[in-house]
């Protein structure tokens, strides 16, 4: 193994797009440790540890602690996977939008300047609420330490920079690192939390936060990380194998085809997509719950929205509802995106390709969408089990503040409806991102190694065998 890691740096290329990812990676986390001028970080601290529980916590899990100390990158990348949400929903119902991007690469270039543009705008649209939450002055809050007006211009100039910079990086690394570079930078945000979730956890085990119980919970939950993970990484490796069988036929004095092979469709192709677009739209209710404007009351202090908004707060049961229907949405959606089974079909009757049994064609095509159909399904189930496993852990599901029928719950164990308290890194929603995008990563940089004719990392990756030249 460590021969084959050591590969990676005998390459000249790998070698460099490995470099450079870490070195951006690096400046990534240097400008976390630039905080926004003006604020009063260990209130601002305080205030977040009283609000964990809550979708501050994921926001804060996205961003690296980002957000927790209002960093100069506190929006994280969160503006441009919206942005790119909308986009892709735009070029499914919008006809013109949808003839750009089928134009080739000019196409997708102007769609990507557009989603850019739209970032900028989101940046500005969240900074901006942020600012004027912080300084409330019907709450009198004290976590800025300038005055409002000096403070607000600053804080979208400053927030919005950092997310133009960011969405910059990643695309830097897509283009000259080893790819990914959206995913790799939530990757990171995630990965530098966990010695802080170790310590939380160990300051528990230390304190007998459970009681009696802490050493057996303790246990249950390191023996639960490791099963969640061996799931994610049995299910992401899984795959519906469809036989496809290729005619003979003469082409000059050759006979080609008459092969046999199989289309592998794999059980969750949108990987942590449909996780991170939910979560993104989600976002937006606790965007609206702390908007305030020119002194008023924060929206959920107020008659009309306060019990809407509270309702669909994480942990309670409508928003649990919400996050499910969107999983199982995007789910399909991104499969309906980057999964076209017509042109398969097509490019299989062109090259005399045919699933045995099934005509070539239209009823090619609608096998193939039958079966992604059923597997897309199974896969967003396991992704809503994935993401309901951190809500346990945390704060539970709050099925006893059902209007009517809520006295019922009342009977469960304490921790369903009240959750245990746990961090969010010990989540499946974390570590269904960790470990997707890890397994991504090794698998650009094992098809590197193969294309270069050196082994991969995997037993049965095998060196492919140049044809010499001389």
């Amino acid at each position: 193994m460590f021969e084959k890691f050591a590969n990676i740096f005998r390459i000249p290329d790998l070698r460099k797009r490995v470099l450079f990812t870490l070195g951006l990676l690096a400046v990534y986390r240097l400008g976390s440790f630039i905080p926004t001028p003006g604020i009063n970080a260990d209130l601002l601290a305080q205030f977040f540890n009283q609000n964990s529980s809550s979708l501050l916590g994921l926001g804060d899990l996205f961003t690296g602690g980002n957000l927790r100390r209002l960093t100069i990158f506190a929006l994280g990348i969160m503006p441009y996977i919206t942005a790119s949400i909308i986009f892709q929903l735009l070029t499914v119902i919008y006809e013109p939008l949808a003839k750009l991007q089928k134009e080739g690469e000019l196409g997708r270039r102007k769609i990507t300047q557009w989603t850019r543009y739209v970032t900028v705008l989101l940046a500005i649209v969240q900074s901006f609420a942020i600012a004027l939450t912080l300084t409330n002055t019907a709450t009198g809050s004290p976590m800025v330490t300038i005055p409002r007006g000096a403070f607000i211009p600053m804080c979208v100039l400053t927030l919005t920079t950092g997310t133009a910079f960011i969405m910059w990086l990643g695309e830097q690394i897509t283009e000259r690192g080893i790819g990914n570079g959206m995913s790799l930078l939530i990757f990171t945000g995630i990965v530098v939390g966990l010695p802080r979730g170790i310590r939380e956890l160990y300051d528990k085990a230390t304190t007998a936060a459970w009681g009696a119980f802490t050493p057996v919970a303790i246990v249950l939950l390191v023996a639960g990380m490791v099963a969640v993970v061996a799931f994610i990484v049995y299910v992401e490796r899984s795959e519906r194998r469809i036989p496809v069988q290729y005619a003979k036929r003469i082409v000059g004095r050759k006979m080609m085809g008459g092969q046999s092979t199989h289309l592998p469709l794999k059980v969750n192709s949108g990987g942590v997509m449909p996780v991170i677009f939910a979560s993104s739209i989600l976002s937006a209710p606790l965007l609206l719950s702390g908007m305030t404007f020119f002194g008023s009351p924060k929206l959920s202090d107020t008659t009309f929205f306060g019990p809407i908004l509270r309702a669909i707060a994480p942990g309670e049961p409508w928003y649990e509802i919400l996050q499910i229907a969107a999983i199982i949405f995007f789910a399909y959606f991104y499969i309906s995106i980057v999964f076209r089974p017509d042109d398969i079909a097509d490019n299989m009757r062109k090259y005399g390709g045919f699933i045995p049994g099934i005509r070539p064609g239209k009823r090619t095509a609608d096998f193939i969408n039958d079966v992604l159909t059923r597997i897309t399904l199974v896969g967003a189930a396991y992704l809503i089990i994935i993401t309901i496993i951190p809500t346990f852990l945390i704060s539970g599901i709050h099925f006893n503040h059902l209007p009517l029928i809520g006295g019922i719950f009342d009977k469960l164990p304490t921790w369903t409806t009240n959750g245990l308290g746990v961090n969010f890194y010990f989540g499946g929603t974390s570590l269904l991102i960790v470990v997707g995008v890890a397994m991504d990563t090794v698998q650009q940089i094992e098809s590197q190694l193969i294309m270069r004719h050196y082994d991969g990392f995997s037993p049965k990756s095998g060196r492919i065998r140049g044809r010499k030249s001389w």
